[in-house]
């Protein structure tokens, strides 16, 4: 049976997707599993794998093309089987989805009187304009009728808009400041993460609760786990990898910071799906570990090592950046003590969390010097409360001083 290759959302407000790299030739021969294809998302390069075994045909978009989420891009026969009818009589020469966008608004202006074929043709394109595109051509003021359009059918997507904010934006810059001065142009995936966390701080009522904790029982965790770890030659945790198990284990127990806003319910996860902030080029990407509240330590880390070698790598697969539920932002590795992040939607908190230093504390009565960690819960305000929020950052906090009993 023929199986379809199509162009994966991977996120909830994912249009389109740029096809990068095929990792097959047309009628070279597939095994399940393996790198298919390479796309890239508005978050990160992503490797798509082979749904099955086959042989690959049809292949409809070529490298660098712009599809729109949930068309088919290719097909995966088994041997002697041909193209399904919707397919067949297409082969390398179909249309992609810029080609029909770039003959559709020829075909327009061609057929326009003179003098009006510009608009005609994006007069054309505003009537299959998105709702979200909609909401972001009035949220800047832009004339739809001035946008040149790349989607389907010649339809204006929010990717256009935002490049012509953008080209925009740089036009005014260059005529406003000295000959000598230069602008830095935004790759799409850093355009489109500042468009998504500019949503989120809208959108989103933040409120913000910050505690310090005493880490001397993580970090004798830490170095312990490190040390047993490096016997058996397995990936050594780190104060991360730890927090990650401890954050899980303690949403076990407020499912409602572990929510989702739904637009006009509260619904709550049945997983505990920790994203972990990761730096890549031009911008960040949660790497997700799944049902961490269930996963021992050392898997943990061995998972969160893969996670940053893809990453590193640009082959992060789709599994690996979707169905997080809650993140943590870690910048102690760059020596910052405390920050406040922004919620990723539609999860409804992320922990933001500072480097580990060695301070004068009150302990019984005493001055000591203890290790100590600062963190900021940034919650949605329509899922949680500051009640909520407060009791959240105690149960955590008891995980801290005492992690071996939960990790046991």
């Amino acid at each position: 049976m023929a199986i379809s290759v199509v162009m994966p959302a991977l996120e909830m407000a994912q249009e389109t997707g740029k096809l990068l790299v095929w990792r097959k030739k047309e009628g070279e021969p597939t095994v399940k599993g393996e790198p298919l294809l390479e796309i890239e998302t508005d978050k990160a390069v992503v490797e798509v794998e082979a749904a099955a075994d086959g042989i690959l045909a049809g292949v409809m978009s070529r490298e660098g093309d712009v599809v729109p989420v949930g068309s088919i891009i290719a097909w995966i026969l088994q041997p002697g089987e041909s193209l399904p009818t919707e397919a067949a009589g297409t082969g390398n020469a179909a249309p992609t989805a810029r080609a029909v966008s770039a003959a559709a608004s020829v075909a327009s202006a061609a057929a326009a009187p003179s003098g009006s074929s510009s608009t005609a043709a994006n007069a054309a394109a505003t009537a299959k304009l998105s709702p979200k595109a909609r909401r972001l051509a009035k949220e800047h003021g832009v004339d739809v009728s001035k946008v040149a359009p790349t989607g389907p059918d010649g339809s204006i997507t929010t990717e256009d808009i935002l490049a012509f904010v953008a080209a925009g934006t740089s036009a005014a810059a260059t005529e406003a400041v000295p000959k000598t001065a230069s602008a830095e142009p935004l790759s799409r995936i850093a355009r489109i993460m500042a468009e998504r966390t500019t949503q989120s701080w809208t959108t989103v009522p933040h409120f913000f609760v910050t505690r310090e904790f005493d880490a001397t029982a993580i970090v004798a965790l830490q170095k312990n786990s490190a040390a047993e770890s490096d016997k058996v030659g397995a990936v050594r945790p780190s104060i991360n990898d730890v927090l990650v198990a401890l954050v899980a284990r303690a949403l076990a127990k407020h499912p409602r910071l572990n929510a989702t806003w739904a637009g006009d319910n509260i619904r709550t996860n049945p997983e505990i799906n920790i994203s972990v902030a990761m730096a890549v080029q031009d911008g960040v990407v949660g790497a997700v570990i799944r049902n961490a509240n269930t996963m021992p330590l050392g898997e943990i880390a061995a998972q969160r090592r893969q996670l940053s070698e893809r990453s590193r790598a640009e082959k992060l697969r789709p599994a690996d950046i979707t169905g997080g539920t809650f993140t943590i932002s870690n910048l102690g590795m760059f020596d910052v003590d405390s920050f406040t992040a922004i919620i990723t939607p539609p999860q409804a908190a992320i922990l933001a969390v500072g480097k580990i230093v060695d301070r004068v504390v009150a302990v019984d009565g005493q001055a000591v010097i203890r290790p100590m960690l600062n963190v900021t819960l940034s919650a949605d305000h329509r899922v949680i409360d500051g009640a909520r929020a407060a009791e959240f950052l105690n149960t955590l906090a008891g995980a801290i001083l005492k992690p071996n009993g939960w990790l046991a």
